[in-house]
């Protein structure tokens, strides 16, 4: 399903990250930055909470307003039940959907926000996400003091709170289009292996938006996905290839550009709802804003697990979803 919009756009982003991301290759262009896991709370869970609240008390005071002044906030995160979101929601007081497409809410949210700002349903809307690597690693593998060895080819979850302001008002990027996809299940049952469980759902997606669009992948000075690694970056190169005989121009991948995977010890790249936004909300931005790039499709990937599903040895699915941003 492939959605366009004539008066949506994103006015202004923000972004909150931990240590890790901070030591990274876009260190300077975050607008905060913590040296622990903890950010002065007691948990990990409820410092990813913080990470949320910090977010849109950022994004509020670069625009100006309220949170009075904001119709809806639209929020997901990795965390059972989106208790991350719940809590912050629970503090700002404004009107919440909380959202779960795993390490694609980010897009997800944006799109929703997207199509009810086009048809009038609200006039402007608040799009965050967050993901915490320590909580995340609890919840769905092992507790990071649990010290269990992992393969080359996992990810690291990022750490991170990212909010974006969408409204009629003509300022920032348009939202020119948007894909929501469908869910894929390629039979992979490893959760350390997210890149293969994702790549297929993103390049789907991808062909997807591109058939309906009627574009070729060069119409695009940027295509960037989220989350795959280094490794699901190259299945996803291939996979378009042999499957759709499309070859990817102008392609990269938010999880393979997030940290230096050669100085730092994250495995084969980023992951989490935050790892894309990250990414887009700062250097791709800072790029379409500098009139470097002027088309970007980001396509946010997500794997749709639990533990429970994972420890009776069920494939994990997932599912990618894609907007537009133009410059205008």
């Amino acid at each position: 399903m492939t959605n366009y919009y004539n008066n949506v756009f994103l006015n202004m982003v923000s972004t909150v990250t931990g240590p890790y991301e901070a030591n990274g290759p876009f260190s300077k262009l975050y607008d905060r930055s913590y040296n622990d896991f903890y950010f002065g709370e007691k948990s990990f869970e409820t410092a990813e909470s913080k990470l949320i609240d910090d977010a849109v008390d950022i994004l509020l005071n670069k625009i100006g307003k309220t949170r009075f002044q904001i119709d809806l906030h639209i929020s997901g995160d990795l965390m059972n039940q989106l208790v991350s979101s719940n809590y912050a929601a629970s503090r700002l007081g404004i009107p919440y959907l909380g959202i779960y497409s795993a390490c694609a809410s980010s897009v997800e949210g944006l799109i929703i926000g997207a199509n009810m700002i086009e048809h009038k349903v609200v006039n402007n809307c608040i799009c965050t996400v967050s993901s915490h690597n320590t909580s995340a690693e609890k919840q769905f593998r092992y507790p990071v003091e649990y010290g269990g060895p992992k393969p080359r080819y996992t990810t690291f979850t990022t750490t991170g709170g990212c909010s974006a302001y969408l409204t009629r008002e003509k300022k920032g990027v348009r939202i020119d289009s948007s894909t929501i996809g469908t869910v894929t299940d390629m039979g992979v049952k490893d959760v350390y292996n997210m890149g293969g469980v994702m790549a297929c759902a993103c390049g789907d997606t991808i062909y997807k938006h591109l058939m309906n669009t009627k574009r070729e992948a060069g119409y695009y000075d940027l295509i960037l996905s989220g989350d795959l690694g280094i490794y699901g970056k190259k299945m996803l190169v291939e996979y378009m290839k042999t499957e759709y005989n499309v070859d990817l121009k102008n392609y990269d991948d938010a999880a393979s550009m997030i940290f230096d995977i050669d100085r730092q010890p994250v495995y084969a790249g980023g992951s989490g709802p935050a790892c894309l936004p990250l990414v887009a909300y700062t250097y791709v931005m800072d790029k379409m804003k500098k009139g470097e790039l002027s088309r970007v499709l980001l396509v946010a990937t997500g794997a749709l697990m639990n533990t429970t599903m994972v420890n009776q040895k069920l494939s994990i699915p997932s599912i990618a979803h894609a907007i537009s941003l133009e410059v205008i």
